[in-house]
This record gives structure tokens, sequence and C-alpha cells, in this order.
């Protein structure tokens, strides 16, 4: 797994023999989440149906907890393949709409506070 992708302990929400969730290395907002599938896969259509169920359903299930968490309505769900990695970005959305969330510089993650609060907020 690239270096870019490996997790600081402390960030970490969940994880098991498949993928894991975590806070975002290069976060753009409070509780911006990565959700990243653990076995070298390059692209989401190349998931066997069961697996694609299963990241899809973790993805539904963290965006609940950052709902619930946060207290906040909106929670953007980004499938963005440059890496050549499977993995989901869950961004919440504050009082901004639309892409302007998209032009925060992104800001290296210091306090892993949040990842506690979240994982108590997460249930499949």
């Amino acid at each position: 797994m690239s270096k870019l992708l490996t997790p600081h302990k402390e960030s970490i929400i969940y994880r098991d023999q498949n993928l894991y969730i975590c806070l975002a290395k290069y976060s753009i907002t409070k509780g911006h989440i990565v959700i990243v599938w653990k076995k070298d896969i390059s692209d989401l259509s190349l998931l066997p149906d069961r697996d694609y169920d299963y990241l899809m359903d973790t993805v539904f299930a963290a965006r609940n907890a950052l709902l619930k968490t946060l207290k906040i309505k909106k929670v953007y769900l980004i499938y963005m393949d440059e890496a050549k990695h499977v993995h989901w970005h869950l961004v919440p959305r504050y009082k901004e709409k639309g892409f302007e969330i998209f032009q925060h510089k992104p800001q290296i993650l210091k306090d892993f506070s949040l990842a506690k609060k979240i994982k108590k907020n997460l249930v499949f």
C-alpha cells in the first residue's frame, strides 16, 4: 500500500480484513474521512459484486456516523480514481453548497480526537 494511503494510527475509525476508515491525512473540512479498500484494486468496476456491496454498505454506515457525530445534514461521497486504488472520500458539508467546498486548501491533520467520536456512532 502506498505511503500516501497509510493512515496515522490515531486516525483509524474502523478496520477489518477488507478495508479501513480513517480521518483524511489531508483534510478539506472537519470530519473529512477516507474509506480505503486494502487489496490493490485500481478501479471500482473491478471489485466483485459482493465486495462492492460490502464497500458501499460501509460507505453509507460511515456517512450516517458523520451526520450524527457532526450534527450536519449533508456529506459528499466522492470516488476519484486518480490514485489507481479503490477508496472513497466522505466530505462533510457545513454551510457551503456545491463545489465551493472543493476550493479549500487541504490541511495536514494534526488533531485525531474526532476519530473516537465518529467510531461511537458507526453502526453497520
